[in-house]
């Protein structure tokens, strides 16, 4: 199957200053990439560089700014790998959020997810080829006691990530678009008992690697696939014809 090589231009990698986004950075920068990684902290952007070496590049950004984030993305270079990880959970109760509040979480968890698709896209269609990974959750499906502006726009940004296949998929099947969701993790915004960040990143850097355009469209959860749910006639058909659809997996990391 194809896949990514260093040679094909930069990786970026939104919220690397820590947790998932940081172990994320590290890991492709030890397979030969130059990463280039974004945060709204200068400091936690340069601890991270102090684990990947000198082929990550702190990119203090607010990936909420359209402009500030096409003015960043234009003097990259060829960007072949968008991680869209950067998120904020700011577990507030509903009557404790404001309208300005919500939208500020909408701003980045949504806003940020299309101004770096969109940027990187401008130079991904140039060459036809490349890879957009979104890190999704499924917070929008029961969403949990104060967490209404997580919930919506996390639910809104695998809509987008649909929205985003509808238009470009017929065009560029070899700009491969898919959602991957890490599950909990013991990260900050995750919980104590949860799975390891570097544990998660060797999963999500094997998925961000593949440039299979059969994987455009699909969701993974952790190391599997999430087949979509199959109507009765489908189901029928299945059974009449043996045919077993198995959802992909991802290898397990040592």
């Amino acid at each position: 199957m194809p896949r990514l090589t260093p040679q094909d231009g930069i990786a970026v990698v939104t919220g690397a200053g820590s947790g998932l986004g940081r172990a994320l950075a590290v890991q492709l920068c030890a397979q030969g990439f130059s990463v280039a990684g974004t945060g709204r902290r200068r400091g936690a952007l340069d601890q991270t560089q102090a684990q990947a070496g000198p082929l990550f590049q702190p990119l203090p950004l607010n990936v909420a700014d359209a402009a500030a984030v096409r003015e960043a993305f234009a003097a990259l270079g060829p960007v072949a790998l968008l991680i869209n990880n950067a998120a904020v959970y700011p577990r507030r109760d509903i009557l404790d959020e404001s309208g300005e509040s919500f939208m500020q979480t909408v701003a980045i968890n949504l806003g940020g997810v299309m101004n770096c698709s969109r940027a990187a896209l401008d130079q991904m269609c140039l060459t036809g080829r490349g890879r957009i990974l979104n890190v999704a959750s499924f917070a929008d499906i029961a969403p949990l006691p104060a967490s209404a502006a997580y919930s919506v726009s996390k639910g809104a940004a695998r809509i987008l990530t649909r929205a985003l296949v509808a238009d470009l998929a017929d065009r560029f099947p070899d700009i491969v678009i898919n959602d991957w969701l890490p599950g909990m993790l013991r990260t900050d915004m995750g919980i104590p008992d949860g799975t390891p960040p570097d544990t998660a990143a060797a999963w999500g850097v094997q998925l961000a690697l593949d440039l299979d355009p059969a994987l455009t469209g699909s969701v993974f959860e952790m190391d599997s696939e999430v087949l979509p749910p199959r109507g009765l006639k489908g189901r029928i058909k299945d059974a009449a014809l043996l045919r077993r659809r198995r959802p992909r997996r991802l290898d397990r990391p040592d």
